[in-house]
């Protein structure tokens, strides 16, 4: 079971903000369901939270039990201050701002929960994680879980067009861009999305984690569907053999030239795998030997084999664990 909490606000008196609810309202929504329509996240959404105490509950609740996979998404103001940093509600008032972020991990530190998520869009957030003591900085966070914010614990948190840059880009990478080939969005995929797009002048994403594996947090559509990789073992035979093709591989190969027959030509068989092997090149597992474009490979009676990557999946289906 999995479950989430996404919370927004907006609605601070003094320093209103125009694009936490946005962002609440869109996390949820991609959150509930994967690409193929299947649940996904059991999405609790809260807009416009007023009080700590409040939002201090509902963390708690979010962590309570031990479920899967629980997930907090923040987005709204942050704080940070010589003691720590906090978790705006829009009742603070100076020296008690918010749920302090040392509050928010201490509760997913001590939830039962198997996995836990922390992702924060506000300013500051990157001190999630750190406790200043005597003058050093110490991250302490428990087995299973994993943080990603929107910015180090000396930035800012920008907002554009109706979203925070940090959440549009979250969006983008749940929505496919941090997909891998098997269709599979994980933490460390999104940061590695988020990331990229960031420039060293701008606000830059955090992310700390303490797990042996990667969750799935979304799952999208795969480019290639995965009978069609599971068959690579079946046209490799090892890792590091190349396979050999023949103008009968391509389907475009006309058994007659000037009314003669020119053999090999287009064989049935051959084009099935061939197919296969098209597939596979265009998601980066395989490449044609001695020639630019698998047309020619074949054409020329050349070969194709495994880049690296391919030799990954190579490997996870020959292990059978894919």
């Amino acid at each position: 079971m999995r479950k989430a909490l996404v919370v927004g606000v907006d609605d601070y008196e003094q320093c209103p903000l125009y694009g936490c609810c946005n962002d609440a309202d869109d996390i949820a929504n991609i959150l509930s369901r994967n690409e193929d329509g299947s649940p996904n996240f059991s999405v609790r959404l809260e807009k416009n939270v007023m009080t700590k105490g409040t939002l201090r509950k509902l963390i708690e609740e979010c962590f309570s039990g031990d479920t899967d996979v629980a997930l907090f998404y923040f987005s709204g103001h942050g704080h940070i201050d010589s003691v720590g940093g906090y978790l705006v509600t829009p009742d603070f008032s100076e020296y008690d701002y918010g749920v302090t972020l040392q509050d928010v991990l201490s509760i997913a530190n001590n939830s039962k929960c198997k996995e836990k998520f922390i992702i924060l869009d506000s300013c500051y957030s990157g001190f999630m994680g750190r406790i200043n003591s005597k003058g050093q900085s110490t991250a302490v966070i428990n087995e299973g879980v994993t943080i990603l914010t929107a910015s180090r614990s000396t930035e800012s948190s920008v907002e554009m067009n109706g979203h925070g840059v940090f959440t549009a880009l979250l969006l983008e990478a749940l929505s496919g861009g941090a997909a891998d080939i098997l269709g599979h969005i994980t933490p460390g995929g999104i940061y590695a999305y988020i990331d990229k797009a960031l420039g060293p002048w701008e606000q830059r994403p955090v992310f700390k984690t303490n797990v042996t594996c990667f969750t799935s947090l979304r799952k999208v559509i795969p480019q290639v569907d995965i009978g069609v990789i599971r068959r690579i073992c079946d046209y490799f035979c090892e890792d590091n053999k190349e396979l050999e093709m023949d103008p009968s591989f391509e389907p475009t190969n006309s058994p007659y030239v000037n009314h003669e027959v020119i053999k090999p030509y287009a064989d049935p068989k051959n084009i099935s795998v061939f197919t296969d092997l098209q597939k596979l090149e265009g998601i980066g597992l395989i490449v044609p030997v001695g020639e630019e474009h698998m047309y020619f490979a074949a054409m020329n009676s050349k070969s194709c084999k495994l880049t690296s990557l391919g030799k990954q999946y190579w490997r996870l289906v020959h292990n059978n664990l894919i």
